[in-house]
């Protein structure tokens, strides 16, 4: 075969493309920092990239998540941290006035007292979270205690609130109401405000708040002690995901993150192959037969 100035002017001129579109994707990865840049550089890495992205933005959605779970049980302790000091500074008074010492004007002045103390209850079972009242089951936008009313009105909607925490695992977060922040509850207490007012109250039935009071207290407590339970489940599962994370982002830059070392290697390297064809490029671009005619 006759091999033509034109066929190595066009080979010259093909190799001198290949090697601009090499050193392009090499200064592309430098410049990014990743491997690929479009799904057609590699499409087994872009496939392996969408499916550890997909995997990496799950666990930050279930972070989230625990961060939602957080509030609610953390908002939900507080209040029936403060709701059993209330409780046990109503027993207490009620084992002081069922003492003989107390007269019945001294008595009337601890119902005062008593009577402050259920609103304070009210108003810690209306309190809300991120502008949701907690101690209403699934009706987070109505407080559950209405103490214009007489007796108390309480919601007994006691439905349970659940957040998906990992893969196909759910947990609830709210207390159940009905445990805590009863009628009963309420009822009890205005009882006992009734017999404090009540004139020649015996001591028996003073004692019979004192037992009311010891068994919602009892209640609370129980409900708190689940509620423990389920923030020791919370606090192993934000560590497994911690370490997923940890994983998955190791893994998904080792898939699509470029090692700048090599592709500053590469680079020189590419550079240096692209001068050499420079040169031999000009050798081959010698004066014709027409150029010594003119």
């Amino acid at each position: 075969m006759r091999v033509t100035q034109s066929m190595l002017n066009r080979n010259m001129l093909r190799n001198l493309s290949s090697s601009y579109v090499e050193m392009g994707r090499v200064q592309d990865q430098l410049a990014t920092g990743k491997k690929i840049n479009k799904p057609s550089d590699d499409p087994v890495v872009a496939t392996k990239g969408i499916r550890y992205r997909t995997n990496l933005g799950n666990i930050e959605q279930f972070e989230r998540n625990l961060n939602e779970v957080n509030n609610w049980m953390e908002g939900s302790d507080s209040a029936l941290d403060k709701a059993t000091s209330t409780l046990h500074r109503i027993r207490e008074l009620a084992v002081q006035t069922s003492n003989d010492t107390y007269d019945d004007s001294q008595r009337a002045q601890v119902a005062k007292e008593v009577r402050q103390l259920k609103e304070h209850l009210a108003d810690i079972g209306n309190t809300k979270v991120n502008d949701k009242f907690i101690f209403n089951g699934k009706d987070t936008s109505n407080k559950p205690i209405d103490t214009s009313t007489s007796p108390v009105t309480v919601s007994s909607n006691s439905d349970a609130i659940t957040i998906e925490i990992s893969k196909g695992i759910e947990l609830q977060v709210n207390i159940d109401p009905s445990s805590v922040f009863s009628s009963q509850l309420f009822d009890d207490i205005d009882k006992f405000i009734t017999d404090l007012e009540t004139p020649g109250v015996t001591n028996v039935t003073l004692d019979e708040s004192i037992t009311n009071v010891e068994s919602h207290i009892d209640s609370m407590l129980s409900e708190r002690a689940t509620q423990g339970a389920r923030q020791n489940r919370v606090e192993l599962v934000e560590n497994r995901l911690s370490e997923q994370k940890v994983i998955s982002s190791r893994i998904l830059s080792e898939n699509e993150d470029a090692d700048i070392e090599k592709v500053i290697s590469d680079l020189k390297i590419q550079e240096s192959i692209h001068r050499a064809a420079l040169s031999v490029g000009s050798r081959i671009i010698q004066p014709s037969l027409m150029d010594f005619l003119r």
